[in-house]
């Protein structure tokens, strides 16, 4: 800002000088006392100059007009005066490079320009102006120099002024054309075409002379259906003509068709016009004039949270440790041979915590007989935690996961700053931790479209959260993504509320926007539920099948915001312990989330879920059919490994942030990265002190089956009003939603939900049906207008 101010009088100044260079400074040319003189004894302070800027004004005018650029050099002023006001009003200053372009362009045009004619005033090219009509005219000539000049000049009428032969074609035609039709018109009024108000006056023996006043006929028009005998009292006959004013008429586009002539007169053939055809693509045009639309626009200066916010962890990365893992390879191979299993190859790949090894037994060894003997090896090994992968997917080999003595932590800060994530062309790209192979793991929410977090108490889930939505937080800008955060622990997702205005979304009439009480969990749900409708009504207008498709198609101007379109944020709904809603809930939150986790994957909501309690009653079949990407933390037998997996396995992990993901059939074997609470306090923090939203995101209003017993009795005065305008809408419509009142009249929620309470009570349209849109008791505009009648009638 304080830059851009600067730039600002910077041009004044600028102005200043150049325009004193002319009037005072070089008043006195012809004498040779004119301020150039004063330039090189700028530290005298005993030289005088004329210059209104002084000694620095006179240099300035002198190093840009005659030693640089001449007149030309007056654009520096523009440039300079429209950078500062950008930069002052906190505008984007990549919209200047095309003026920045083409005003360099034309101050070179000119300089030579006025160099090539004006050579006995230095002034008006500069020294550059004639130094390069020179170089340029000692290669191609005065006559080649001219063409030259000419070519630039055309190319900057043609590209930057958007002057094209067709341009000047179309505008001589346009000129002709309306000189035609004032002549026209011009013959036709000598013609006698005026108004003649005498025909229609009554004769003058059968009325008494009356002055008439004076009227233009554009103004004013006789009503002929007046100006006959009207009985009134069967006694009493009016012949008073009727004048009512009008307002001139709106001139719409007359398409005459052509004529065809034949030889038969009676016969005649009528071509119908061609409509007129738009040389351009509306929504192209629209790109090239304002360029695509920018969600981030609001916020444009937002910065993404820095790496060094993360804590460096000393104790990082995997320390082989060549003895242990001698040791393991000997115990395994021993084990296996005293059950007469021999192997062929044994390869080793240490993790952070898990060492994995790959075994190829030789021909003829059947693999169930070695997944039998793992709690052998593992009492072999004295280690906790064995896991037999037989075989590995995509692999001719059998794996053994061997837990590391001394384990590794993987902090977040070497997830985040991964070239992996921080290269991932993803959606909602997730950095969760490293695999086996030390490799960073990295998912796409988008695409899970749905993931279901299960593990024992203290665990890791409250920290995989937190690494989801912090690996969020690291990649998408608040325009793109908004998280609804439920937590009924009440502590573990609090410290989010300091960038509520930035990436939460809640209920309009709530005032945290983490939703920590469980009654208010079920609204909740019901409002994205019902905007998981409305975004599938914009998604149908549109005609697209996806959020991606549908943002696409908004950023290329391709959707007209005044019929309610908008751009369309990521929703995330993150549960951290869903077993507890279960609980006090039970159905009323299950069966929106089970909507949700069908249909909202196409526009752009996304459930993560947690819970520490898998069993059968709380991930129901519902639940697990929907949420085909799982999380599994150590749990404590094999029954609840296999609620959450359909397998066994998470029975036997180490416990820290030891994780298996599924997403189908698959098992990834992966080390939670982990992010402290400090952490995420300093990156909030950061995210918290910067621009944010007018308030957070607001989801519809949702109104339960509790608001079915409220009084809707409304006063007909105290009506709103717009209310015969919103039952016209939803008459022509029948579909009764807030939502629709929102667009046609483009309301705030809470006005178009007091019209549907008022219609509903007017008996307009039904009750309050969930989801579903309300039902229209009046089938057309015609018993609309009967219904006010008898409305008034009866008032």
């Amino acid at each position: 800002m304080l830059f851009g101010f600067l730039l600002i009088l910077l041009s004044i100044a600028f102005l200043v000088s150049f325009i004193s260079f002319f009037v005072a400074g070089h008043a006195n040319i012809a004498s040779g006392q004119a301020d150039q003189s004063a330039v090189d004894a700028f530290t005298d302070r005993g030289e005088t100059v004329d210059n209104w800027l002084g000694k620095f004004g006179a240099y300035i005018a002198d190093l840009f007009i005659y030693r640089g650029f001449g007149v030309a050099s007056f654009l520096f002023v523009k440039l300079f005066f429209l950078s500062g006001a950008f930069l002052l009003l906190d505008l984007p200053v990549k919209k200047l490079k095309n003026t920045w372009f083409w005003d360099l362009f034309a101050l070179i045009v000119l300089s030579i320009t006025f160099g090539f004619f004006a050579t006995t005033i230095p002034e008006l090219g500069g020294t550059v102006g004639y130094e390069m009509n020179q170089f340029i005219q000692d290669y191609i000539g005065k006559i080649g120099t001219l063409l030259l000049i000419v070519f630039a000049i055309v190319i900057y009428l043609i590209f930057k002024i958007k002057i094209s032969p067709e341009a000047v074609k179309t505008f001589f035609e346009k000129k002709q054309k309306a000189i035609n039709e004032d002549l026209e018109t011009f013959t036709t009024t000598d013609k006698g075409t005026d108004y003649n108000l005498e025909e229609f006056a009554v004769p003058e023996e059968e009325e008494e002379p009356i002055e008439e006043p004076t009227l233009k006929p554009s103004q004013f028009e006789i009503n002929k259906e007046a100006l006959k005998p009207t009985i009134q009292n069967a006694s009493e006959i009016s012949l008073e003509p009727t004048i009512k004013t009008i307002e001139p008429p709106t001139p719409t586009p007359v398409y005459e068709p052509h004529i065809i002539e034949t030889n038969d007169e009676a016969f005649v053939i009528e071509q119908a016009p061609d409509e007129d055809i738009m040389e351009e693509n509306l929504a192209a045009k629209l790109v090239a004039d304002f360029g695509e639309f920018d969600p981030t626009l609001e916020l444009s200066n937002y910065k993404f949270p820095t790496i060094d916010l993360l804590k460096e962890y000393t104790s990082v990365g995997i320390t082989i440790n060549q003895e242990e893992l001698e040791e393991n390879k000997n115990r395994i191979v021993e084990t296996l041979r005293n059950y007469k299993i021999d192997i062929a190859q044994i390869k080793a790949t240490v993790g952070p915590s898990v060492t994995l090894y790959e075994i190829v037994p030789e021909a003829g060894i059947r693999i169930s007989k070695i997944k039998s003997l793992e709690d052998d090896i593992a009492l072999s090994l004295s280690a906790l935690g064995i896991r037999i992968i037989a075989p590995i997917p995509g692999k001719g080999t059998i794996g053994i996961e061997v837990p590391n003595k001394n384990p590794t932590m993987v902090p977040m800060k070497s997830v985040i700053s991964s070239a992996k994530f921080q290269e991932a062309e993803m959606e909602l790209p997730i950095a969760l931790g490293k695999t086996i192979s030390n490799e960073t793991f990295v998912v796409d929410l988008a695409k899970m479209p749905h993931l279901l977090m299960a593990g024992a108490t203290g665990q890791g889930k409250s920290v995989g959260l937190n690494a989801v939505l912090t690996s969020l937080l690291y990649k998408k800008h608040p325009a793109e993504v908004k998280f609804v955060l439920v937590d009924p622990k009440k502590v573990e997702l609090t410290l989010f509320n300091k960038i509520e205005r930035h990436y939460l979304a809640k209920l309009p009439d709530v005032e945290d926007a983490i939703i920590t009480d469980n009654t208010k969990v079920i609204n909740t749900l019901n409002s994205l539920c019902v905007e998981m409708d409305n975004r599938y009504s914009l998604l149908k207008d549109a005609m697209v099948r996806n959020i991606k498709e549908y943002n696409d198609k908004f950023k290329n101007r391709k959707l007209n915001p005044e019929n309610g379109h908008r751009f369309l944020p990521y929703i995330v709904l993150v549960v951290d312990e869903f077993a507890d809603l279960i609980m006090t809930a039970g159905k009323e939150v299950e069966t929106p989330i089970a909507r949700l986790a069908q249909l909202a994957r196409a526009i752009g909501i996304h459930l993560i879920i947690a819970t520490q309690r898998p069993s059968v009653n709380v991930i129901t079949g519902i639940i697990k059919a929907n949420f085909p990407a799982r999380i599994a933390f150590r749990v404590t037998s094999k029954i609840d490994s296999r609620t959450i997996l359909d397998t066994q396995g998470a029975d036997q992990l180490i416990g820290r942030g030891d994780l298996l993901y599924s997403n189908g059939n698959d098992l990834v074997r992966v080390q939670c990265a982990f992010v402290d609470t400090p952490e995420v306090e300093k990156i909030v923090d950061y995210i918290g002190a910067q621009k944010a939203y007018a308030s957070a995101y607001l989801l519809p209003e949702y109104v339960g089956e509790e608001g079915s017993g409220v009084n809707l009795e409304f006063d007909i005065s105290e009506r709103d009003s717009m209310f015969r305008e919103a039952a016209e809408i939803i008459v022509t419509a029948q579909q009764g939603s807030a939502s629709l009142l929102q667009r046609k009249l483009k309301l705030g929620y809470n006005r178009a939900g007091r019209l549907i309470d008022q219609l509903e009570a007017a008996g307009i349209v039904g009750p309050f049906e969930g989801s579903k849109a309300r039902s229209v008791n009046i089938p057309d505009l015609t018993s609309l207008d009967q219904f006010f009648t008898n409305e008034q009638n009866n008032a």
